[in-house]
């Protein structure tokens, strides 16, 4: 039953905000000709207890519905209804039938009867629909806490998800905290004790779980239908507002740690998916300010491969954006954002790349994200493809070229000796030309999107069936080899040529120049079986077994060395408001094969050498990506090079500490088939 109308309230700011009064609502919905405010007493009831609607001209200013209502609490469930034309020829989606949830809502509550597809057909969906909560995020102590604001060269970055990083059983976190923000917090001790010191978590906005093949759950969460509420499946808590404490404590431990909290955002798209799909929030309020469509604007442009793309550079949107970045830096003391698909944010209102897209523009330049991280993943669905050439300056960039030439290279493709040179190096042939310093290159083999590691090794091709889409999803461009056997191995020769390509995959990634990023797990080769687009697998294909821990102890052991060596070397520490072409004219390197000075860059060539002169040691450092060894003449040193690293031998001979690692006392170093090496030896005065 609706209630008498409320006090007007006002446009600003948007969403529920209490103030002395009682909460402000503000909603926009600029084709709307009314709004509804639904109260419910709870989560799952089939009609709210109290309507509250809003009219105009009392309730409108400009293209903006609010109203103050007094006597409200935090905790209060609340969504809209919005009236209007449901004319999708005209890009105008109105159903006044659908629950919405408010796009600046801090929490969400969802019941156990939730449906997507109530979401998706005709008819009242109160009881199955997720409701926004009232927050007050103002309440909460952090105890001093302050993002970190780590300078990249001193950043080692561990890509994870947070339910999968504890979920298993053998994670040792309690029960009813595995697969948690809190159950994360238990394990920050072996993150510290790996080396990681910044960790970038897999989508943490509120998404559907739902959207995925029958019987199976998205995962992922690359679907987002709020950008301001913290997942609440990842609480231990189920109270609607718990969830934004135990985010928030899980920031705070990291930061006690030393450890920076990078975010996975989705800014591309919503769960909303296509014409077909749910109305939730966006598509119900205005969808053709927050969607981009096509010439038929009953139709999505699909530039997210999802089956619809935000309208990131319409004035609504941009703030929208904005807001969030804002909220989750200033509310949630986050360290930095990795943006999902981020080319698509160059794209204007009808799909068009733009030369100086608003939005990028505005959070390069945004004051309040001045020392946060921002990470772009330069590309889109779209075949927008912007790696070398993102626009702004404080944006890096994850490297796409590094990932696949790499593989190239450690596989023995042909015609990639120069291509990994310059990988190694920070990809100056990408970066250059930019006046940026080598922290642009964010270098990683994997992510979660792909092969694991251990998979890459493993498997020529995607073994996807499991998610119910015929193996006909994922990338079938791998760069892959399965040393001769496909899936685990049957033989003990394949099984130390798999940990040999491992570790080198892991040296070239740890010590390159620019910022390494790992996958959760490859220190301890977790599989996937190889499956490559795990999107949908929440169960034990996709959770870290944490029993690998020692069964692959001596992967777990090469990586903790190869990252405390990383950040105490101080050719890694140098690059700080330096160019990266500036650093390299600087620094003194000399390239080699396996004669001194006289690198061999053919097609057919599989091998390099080169010396690095740091501050106090000289590098040299070897890699042999052919199938036969091949022996390699040693600059001269008066203090005898010491060999550190070879992925050849076996633990703990593959990796020794510089003060102890033995001499190499002949001129020429034999380097055995696919491995590399890393000699030092103190630099003459």
């Amino acid at each position: 039953m609706a209630a008498k109308s409320p006090a007007s309230g006002k446009s600003f700011p948007l969403g529920a905000t209490l103030d002395g009064e009682g909460v402000n609502f503000s909603v926009y919905s600029r084709s709307s000709t009314k709004i509804d405010l639904l109260l419910f007493d709870e989560v799952d009831s089939p009609e709210p207890n109290r309507i509250v609607e809003l009219t105009q001209p009392r309730h409108r200013t400009f293209h903006y519905w609010h109203a103050c209502v007094p006597n409200l609490r935090p905790g209060q469930l609340y969504a809209f209804r919005a009236h209007g034309p449901f004319a999708p020829e005209l890009g105008q989606r109105f159903d006044a039938d659908k629950v919405l949830l408010d796009p600046y809502c801090r929490a969400i509550a969802i019941p156990d009867g939730f449906s997507r597809d109530a979401a998706s057909w005709p008819g009242d969906n109160a009881a199955q629909a997720m409701k926004s909560v009232i927050a007050d995020t103002s309440e909460y102590d952090w105890e001093g806490d302050t993002p970190l604001r780590k300078p990249f060269e001193q950043v080692v970055i561990y890509e994870m998800h947070v339910r999968g990083f504890t979920r298993h059983p053998s994670s040792g976190v309690v029960e009813e905290k595995r697969g948690t923000y809190a159950g994360l917090i238990e394990k920050i001790p072996y993150l510290k004790d790996l080396g990681i010191t910044a960790v970038e978590l897999l989508p943490v906005f509120q998404f559907d779980e739902q959207d995925a093949p029958e019987s199976l759950a998205n995962y992922w969460g690359y679907n987002p239908i709020s950008f301001f509420a913290p997942h609440a499946a990842y609480s231990s808590n189920r109270g609607p507002l718990a969830v934004l404490d135990e985010f928030r404590d899980m920031v705070k431990a990291l930061h006690r740690a030393d450890i920076e909290v990078i975010l996975d955002v989705v800014y591309n798209h919503t769960a909303e998916n296509s014409h077909l799909g749910p109305t939730y929030s966006f598509r119900g309020l205005e969808n053709s300010t927050y969607y981009i469509l096509e010439s038929d604007p009953a139709r999505y442009a699909n530039y997210s491969g999802t089956g619809n793309t935000l309208n990131g550079n319409h004035p609504v949107v941009r703030r929208l954006i904005l807001d969030s970045l804002h909220y989750w830096v200033e509310e949630m003391h986050v360290d930095g954002f990795r943006f999902d698909l981020a080319s698509i944010l160059s794209r204007d209102q009808s799909g068009k790349p733009m030369v100086n897209p608003p939005i990028l523009l505005d959070i390069d330049n945004d004051p309040v994200l001045a020392g946060t991280k921002l990470i772009a993943e330069a590309w889109d669905a779209g075949g927008l493809y912007q790696v070398g050439n993102f626009i702004g300056d404080h944006w890096k960039e994850w490297n796409g070229r590094f990932r696949d030439d790499v593989r190239a290279f450690v596989k023995s493709d042909p015609g990639m000796v120069n291509t990994v040179a310059s990988r190694f190096f920070a990809s100056p042939d990408i970066y250059g030309h930019e006046e940026q310093g080598p922290e642009q290159s964010i270098n990683f083999v994997t992510c979660h999107d792909g092969f694991t590691l251990n998979d890459l090794v493993s498997y020529n091709e995607k073994h996807n069936l499991a998610n119910g889409e015929d193996n006909v999803d994922g990338q079938d461009h791998n760069l892959s080899w399965n040393c001769g056997v496909e899936g685990p191995a049957v033989g003990i020769e394949i099984e130390e040529l798999r940990r040999r390509q491992i570790k080198n995959f892991l040296t070239i990634n740890l010590l390159a120049l620019g910022v390494p990023m790992l996958l959760m797990g490859d220190e301890m080769r977790r599989t996937q079986l190889g499956n490559n687009n795990a999107y949908c697998q929440d169960n034990e294909l996709s959770w870290l077994d944490w029993r690998l821990l020692e069964r692959h102890a001596d992967i777990h052991r090469f990586v903790k060395r190869l990252i405390a060596f990383r950040l105490s070397l101080a050719i890694f520490q140098n690059g700080h408001n330096q160019s990266l072409t500036d650093l390299l004219h600087q620094a003194r390197i000399q390239w080699h094969g396996i004669h001194l000075h006289e690198p061999d860059s053919s097609y057919e060539s599989r091998s390099l050498a080169f010396t690095v002169w740091g501050q106090h040691y000289m590098f040299h450092i070897i890699f042999n990506a052919f199938w036969e060894p091949l022996e390699f003449e040693l600059p001269p040193s008066d203090a005898g090079w010491r060999r550190v690293i070879d992925t050849y031998l076996s633990p703990p001979n593959d990796f020794q500490e510089l003060a102890v690692a033995p001499l190499v006392t002949t001129p020429s170093y034999q380097m055995q088939p696919r491995s590399i090496a890393l000699l030092a030896a103190v630099r003459p005065n």
